[in-house]
Parts: structure tokens; sequence; C-alpha cells
């Protein structure tokens, strides 16, 4: 590994790639072998029962580290579950409000409606009794 002008970062180290999907060991016998192993099937290993290959220290590390990203992961979808039924509940509730809100709206327009109708009757009768009273002061009148 070299930086921009050439001079050399490190000594010792490499860089390679492995292919997992084609790694098909049975029986580990190297230490790469138990890393690439690892790689390939750790989020499928029971952490109560390791295989035989995964005895080793720095395996069982590996695993609780691995067990430890999963639990996050676990937790963080918890939280964005939680976090979108929150926002469906806000989203219901809003819309329960909106309607409630039409529904009050229209209740009131036909409240309105209703005193309007019932003073419009109460004005057609006090103009019939006053040409009723009208009507009967004219017939006095005449009558006297």
């Amino acid at each position: 590994m070299r930086d921009e002008q050439g001079r050399t970062l490190i000594d010792h180290g490499s860089i390679r790639l492995f292919e997992l999907g084609k790694f098909h060991v049975q029986q580990v016998s190297t230490e790469t072998e138990r890393w690439l192993k690892f790689l390939k099937d750790g989020e499928h290993l029971d952490p109560a029962r390791l295989p035989d290959w995964m005895q080793h220290p720095i395996m069982r590390h590996a695993m609780s580290t691995l067990n430890g990203f999963s639990e996050k992961e676990r937790d963080y979808h918890r939280y964005q579950s939680r976090q979108e039924a929150l926002r469906l509940q806000r989203a219901v509730q809003r819309a329960l409000d909106e309607k409630r809100a039409e529904a009050d709206a229209g209740r009131q327009a036909k409240e309105e409606a209703l005193q309007a109708k019932e003073a419009e009757r109460q004005a057609k009768e006090e103009a019939l009794a006053e040409v009723a009273r009208l009507q009967a002061l004219l017939s006095r009148r005449n009558e006297g």
C-alpha cells in the first residue's frame, strides 16, 4: 500500500478477496478456513452451542461481537417499528379529527338552518298575528 507520492505505508499486509459463496469446507483445518467459515455461517450459529471449530478464544470473541451487532440491529428494527406504529397512530388520529371536524361543521350548519327556519316561521306567525290585529281594528272602525 502506497500514498500519492509512492511511499510505502506498511511493510506487511495485503488485501485478499474471498468468494464466500464458493467456500464449501465441512472440516476446518486452518485459521483461514476458520475465519472464512465464520464469515459465511456465523449468523446461523447458536451462541450457546458453538461447533468445535469455534472453540477458540478469538472466535468466541468474534461471536460475541457478532451477537452484539445483531442485538443492536434488532433494537434498531424494534425502534423503527415503534416509530412507524406511532406515525400510523398519528395519521389515523388526524383523519379521525378531520372527520369529527367535518361532522361538527355539518351539524352546526344544520342547526343554523333549523334556527333560521324557526326564526322565519316565528316571523310569519308574528306577521299573521299583526295582520289579524289590524283586520280586527278595521272591523271595529267600520262597525262603529
